[in-house]
């Protein structure tokens, strides 16, 4: 029986985060902790990756406009980047804590998949990469949208 651990993990970390009060802060500190040591190094280090290489792009930029803060970040994600939402959630406050975006409003503006088939040019809705044409059933197919990965906007003073 194959466990998605990724799924476990941030079940768990939602359960726990939202179920007890700040009474129980330091119990659930112990235990995300327990979390992130036995779980997340396995499932987390993509996102990880990505939210530190979204803090360097930032941080250039706030550099070039002599920048003391960024209040907001915006970014544009497609869903066949290859990304978990809720594992990115997961991860970011740990990449941004002490760091120009740590009290930075992040937006996501989440980018659909869209493709075009090369055999009939039906442009298509796209969920997964291996999605066949509605149209004509065939899979050869050229994705117009949803791999984008990338800084939209920062606002910053």
């Amino acid at each position: 029986m194959l466990v998605d651990y990724q799924a476990v993990a941030i079940k768990l970390y939602k359960h726990l985060k939202t179920k007890y009060d700040k009474s129980h802060v330091p119990n659930i500190q112990i235990l995300l902790s327990l979390l992130v040591q036995f779980f997340l190094p396995h499932i987390q280090m993509h996102e990880l990756s990505i939210a530190l290489g979204i803090l360097r792009v930032a941080e250039v930029e706030a550099k070039k406009a002599n920048a003391k803060s960024i209040e907001r970040i915006e970014l544009e994600i497609g869903t066949l980047a290859g990304i978990e939402f809720e594992a990115l959630d997961f991860v970011w406050p740990s990449a941004v804590k002490g760091t120009i975006l740590e009290h930075s409003k992040r937006e996501i503006n989440i980018i659909n998949g869209e493709a075009q088939c090369v055999d009939c040019e039906t442009i298509f809705g796209l969920d997964n990469h291996y999605d066949s044409c509605p149209k004509c059933k065939s899979n050869f197919k050229s994705i117009l949208k949803g791999k984008e990965l990338r800084v939209k906007s920062l606002e910053v003073s």
